[in-house]
């Protein structure tokens, strides 16, 4: 059951632990994140930083949001780290730099690069059709407005699911609600993804493959298709190709039962401040992520993960592949990866779409406080992160709000940026030739 909050009650318990948690702590104390700097040593203002604490501060002491994690990273180099407001309300727990995320959608980036890892092997081309590897879909169908079921123009590709341009959605239509597929949630399911997506496949699809940008399964159809090429379960494909090697130690599709208590809690904004989601599975719930079955596993909504683990995925791409010596993608295929492949099949001013990312192509017409070339994503939970290689910076904010009613993307994005006081790197890009087929 939902429980609503007495903020005023509240405030006296919480109060000490906003102190505590709002004090940056170096990631040499952890162990996890990248380099510390102070800000000044990479052109930015530990004063006007001040500015985006306080107003996080006053999210959490307002009961608009629980808590959260804030990290910005900077020519390599973390230059921001904040804890602020409570992993869980009811008992008062300060949240911590180390907490477990729920990140939803911010799965598909690290599917969707760990699919460009084997394009680089020659397990998979870009164009390939989806059926090589899952025969279900050899023959796709499409529901047209006037509710008639056609067949798909041509086959869906590889290219077309990482773009999300294969035209599928969450299932939002009588037929997959018959089928008991909606929603972007599967954690909770017993049956393994693969026959969830084998299901898929004789369903009708929402647009002809390449026609629009429609968001949906297509990642979670991906995951699949890389267990077929690289002969594995995705969890293992993960965590040996990039897991591992990049020092990620806390992400994963489930959460060890051991580290149960790191775990924050999902709440969800409503007229009288935040609200806890009901326990158990599904959508805008606290999900089933330590007790579930722990079968299906969604590339594209499923992984837990912490703030640090994700700033280092992320300084990876920004680093073109490679982080601590290892390398995880070709420059060539980071720089593929970050460019718009969609044109107008999305309609959304400024904004393109590349192999797994929003990229950002007019910041003037989008309207953000951003660089041309800017890639980013969030997830349900009101997740969210960017990279701006122009600035040279990597931004990772994590929380758990769903629904979410609140304005603090866009204040994180403007406290950011108002912190660089020296310009970043040229924001020219060279081109690169065709694709690596």
């Amino acid at each position: 059951m939902s429980l609503r909050f007495d903020l005023g009650a509240l405030r006296t318990v919480t109060t000490a632990a906003l102190v505590l948690t709002f004090i940056a702590i170096p990631s040499a104390v952890l162990g996890q994140a990248l380099p510390w700097a102070q800000p000044e040593q990479v052109g930015m203002s530990s004063e006007r930083l001040e500015r985006l604490d306080r107003r996080f501060d006053d999210y959490a002491q307002a009961g608009e949001l629980s808590g959260g994690v804030i990290m910005v990273a900077r020519r390599g180099h973390l230059v921001h780290e904040r804890a602020f407001g409570l992993r869980e309300l009811e008992s008062g727990a300060a949240m911590r730099p180390d907490d477990l995320f729920r990140i939803a959608s911010q799965t598909k980036a690290v599917v969707s690069v760990a699919a460009m890892i084997l394009i680089e092997e020659g397990r998979l081309l870009l164009n390939d059709p989806v059926s090589r590897y899952l025969p279900a879909f050899e023959s796709t169908t499409v529901e047209e407005e006037d509710g008639s079921v056609v067949p798909a123009s041509r086959p869906i590709t590889i290219r077309d699911l990482l773009t999300h341009t294969a035209g599928v959605g969450y299932g939002r239509s009588p037929s997959w609600e018959a089928a008991g597929i909606q929603g972007w949630y599967l954690a909770d399911r017993s049956e393994p993804v693969r026959a969830t997506v084998d299901r898929m496949a004789a369903l009708p699809f929402r647009a002809h493959p390449g026609e629009r940008w429609i968001y949906g399964y297509s990642t979670d159809i991906l995951g699949a298709v890389l267990e077929v090429a690289a002969e594995a379960p995705l969890d293992r494909l993960l965590a040996d190709r990039l897991f591992e090697p990049l020092g990620m130690h806390d992400t994963a599709f489930y959460v060890d039962p051991s580290d149960s208590d790191r775990l924050t809690t999902v709440y969800a904004s409503s007229p009288d401040g935040v609200v806890r989601a009901p326990d158990g599975g599904g959508m805008q719930a606290q999900g089933q992520y330590v007790d579930g079955p722990r079968t299906s596993l969604s590339g594209g909504a499923g992984l837990v993960s912490t703030a640090s683990d994700y700033l280092r995925f992320l300084q990876m791409l920004l680093n073109g592949g490679e982080l601590d010596g290892n390398r995880i993608l070709a420059p060539s295929s980071v720089d593929l990866m970050t460019r718009d492949h969609v044109g107008d099949a999305r309609d959304l001013p400024g904004e393109g779409f590349g192999l797994g990312f929003s990229v950002l192509e007019d910041p003037g017409a989008a309207g953000q406080f951003a660089s041309e070339g800017r890639f980013s994503w969030g997830g349900a939970y009101h997740t969210t992160y960017w990279v701006d290689p122009a600035q040279e910076l990597v931004v990772v904010y994590m929380t758990q709000l769903l629904p979410a009613r609140l304005d603090d993307h866009q204040r994180l994005a403007a406290l950011v940026y108002q912190s660089i006081l020296e310009s970043g790197a040229a924001s020219g890009r060279e081109s690169t030739p065709g694709s690596e087929e």
